[in-house]
């Protein structure tokens, strides 16, 4: 880390200590967007990217201010505190116990501290809507950077003091930005797409930045995975209409799915090594991934393995054991075995299950109130189908942490019944009814009210 990285972190971390609980997530998203995940600061055998030194000084700065999360624990909280019990419990069988623990507390204080972070600082659904127009606004530059990096053929990140290379794949340049890798650049900008699709009625441009600021970035990464990210999320979003079939799909999803196995020559997971969107897309290796897993399951079932490099025959540079692990399901599993691999899916349910219970709660709040809890769980949804072909070996992980956190923000809020108190006055109406002209709002937002907000970030009524 260079002299310009590191004051540029002195400035961001002095801020997440000294703003408002209102402005403290805008700190941790400029670490995300734009401190390269490869810049660290060694201590010992310990790392501390950019995010894990943000991380510290804001739960020093929660303890300090006494900025609890509110509402006591709930069930996105306790399943989050299971996994990653076991996730550290479980390095201690491995061949190396202490290297192995000093990499799993890296990846657990990640995830735990902008969990907890997000769920202090976000504590009603203003403050998530606020967090998303923040993301709008930081996306920007990252497209830019990513654009200009996919026609120059040079990574501008590198004058922080990184690495100025750009991966280039049958002649097209796939820009990474701040990013380990194209695919989790891509997959940034895809999986927070539809939270600035939620932003379109209440604040319009910050949506529309947002939604441009996405698509640059799908586009500039040149990766196939990000697409069909970006297309799940919308395909949730648009499910906002046929919400009453969610059940009839989910009965019939393990049928479909048997019925699509007995019909394919290939089990039916094989479906993703036909998706070529990019050209050279490496899809089958990811689908042979999948079945060399299930074909080696005696090796890892228990409590993980420590060798998969005999599972494919294509190696990787970085690790003389392991094969290229390009599910994050895969990789649950190869770190904790399946006890592992199913709390991490217990999760993943729970977050869906507390959109599910926030949007009961608030059954009589605005559409635009509801629709934007509902995009909460299409963001989930998107992580969920990239979990199969990507692992998450970056800050991009923290989208996903922080996605949970609001969801459980939301979920416990309506649980307690806060939301109605402020709902009306801050969805009062303000200006007249969108044009019934916008596709957009027509085919997303079918119980759209007859008001729109005026209120945004910098603009915003006092809570009763």
């Amino acid at each position: 880390m260079n002299s310009l990285a590191l004051v540029f972190l002195l400035v961001d971390a002095a801020t997440l200590i000294f703003v408002s609980r209102r402005w403290a997530p805008l700190p941790l998203l400029v670490g995300v967007c734009y401190f390269p995940t490869y810049l660290n600061i060694e201590l010992g055998p310990l790392h501390f990217t950019a995010i894990r030194v943000l991380i510290a000084l804001g739960i020093v700065r929660m303890i300090i201010k006494q900025e609890w999360p509110p509402n006591g624990i709930n069930g996105i909280d306790c399943a989050m505190m299971t996994w990653v019990i076991w996730l550290l419990a479980s390095g201690f069988f491995h061949k190396d116990p202490g290297a192995t623990l000093i990499f799993r507390l890296g990846l657990a204080f990640d995830a735990c501290g902008i969990y907890v972070l997000f769920r202090s600082f976000c504590r009603s659904l203003e403050d998530i809507s606020g967090v998303y127009q923040l993301t709008a606004l930081l996306l920007v530059p990252l497209a830019m950077e990513m654009f200009i990096e996919k026609l120059t053929v040079h990574n501008l990140f590198s004058i922080l003091g990184g690495q100025e290379s750009v991966m280039i794949r049958l002649g097209k340049v796939r820009a990474n930005g701040p990013f380990a890798h194209p695919i989790l650049a891509g997959t940034a900008g895809a999986i927070s797409l539809p939270m600035m699709i939620a932003l379109w009625r209440p604040h319009r441009r910050l949506a529309v930045i947002g939604i441009i600021a996405c698509f640059i970035i799908i586009y500039s990464s040149a990766s196939s995975g990000p697409i069909l990210s970006a297309v799940a999320g919308i395909f949730a979003l648009f499910m906002w209409r046929y919400r009453q079939f969610i059940p009839l799909l989910q009965r019939w999803a393990i049928p479909g799915y048997i019925a699509l196995d007995l019909y394919m020559k290939d089990p039916a997971y094989f479906i993703i090594a036909r998706i070529d969107l990019m050209g050279g897309s490496t899809s089958w290796y990811r689908a042979r991934l999948l079945q060399a897993a299930l074909e080696h399951l005696g090796e890892w079932w228990l409590i993980g393995t420590d060798y998969t490099r005999h599972w494919m025959q294509q190696f990787v540079p970085w690790s003389p054991d392991h094969t290229d692990i390009t599910s994050q399901y895969v990789q649950m599993g190869v770190f904790g075995g399946l006890l592992l691999l199913a709390l991490f899916v217990v999760v993943l349910v729970k977050g869906f299950s507390g959109v599910t219970q926030a949007l009961k709660q608030t059954a009589d709040c605005s559409p635009d109130l509801r629709f934007m809890v509902w995009a909460l769980g299409s963001s989930l949804f998107a992580n969920v189908v990239t979990f199969f072909s990507v692992s998450y070996f970056d800050q991009t992980a923290v989208f996903v942490y922080f996605t949970l956190a609001n969801i459980g923000s939301a979920a416990t809020l309506a649980i307690k019944g806060q939301n109605t108190q402020w709902t009306r006055l801050q969805f009062s109406a303000a200006t007249p009814t969108v044009s019934t002209s916008n596709k957009i709002g027509k085919q997303l937002l079918m119980d759209s009210g007859s008001s729109r907000t005026q209120n945004n970030l910098f603009s915003r009524p006092k809570m009763r």
